[in-house]
């Protein structure tokens, strides 16, 4: 199946002065899928906030074999990482931006 994981990511404080939030997400292949209230794990994930992300929500389409797994958002609150800088750790594990347009047709 199709797995299709998606964080959205913001900051306290750069939403004040930029505004940046982004909804982040990572497909893959796998015959294991999430459950509301697991704990995914993943390299692009910065341990100085947290072990892993919660799953709050799964959604199926059995009819294309795909699955859209919602984590739990991230807010950055302690500034010891820029929200550029934690996208581009995502990005270098194979996450991507997801456009606004893409969003619109999901």
């Amino acid at each position: 199946m199709k797995i299709n994981l998606m964080i959205f990511i913001a900051s306290v404080k750069e939403q004040k002065e930029n505004n940046i939030q982004e909804l982040m997400m990572k497909t893959f292949e796998s015959n294991i899928r999430p459950v509301e209230g697991d704990i995914i794990d993943d390299p692009g994930f910065h341990s100085g906030f947290h072990n892993g992300y919660e799953v709050v929500k799964v959604t199926i389409n059995y009819a294309l074999n795909e699955c859209f797994v919602s984590l739990h958002p991230l807010v950055l609150e302690m500034e010891e990482i820029k929200i550029e800088t934690y996208i581009g750790k995502l990005e270098a594990h194979g996450w991507r931006v997801v456009s606004k347009e893409e969003l619109k047709s999901m």
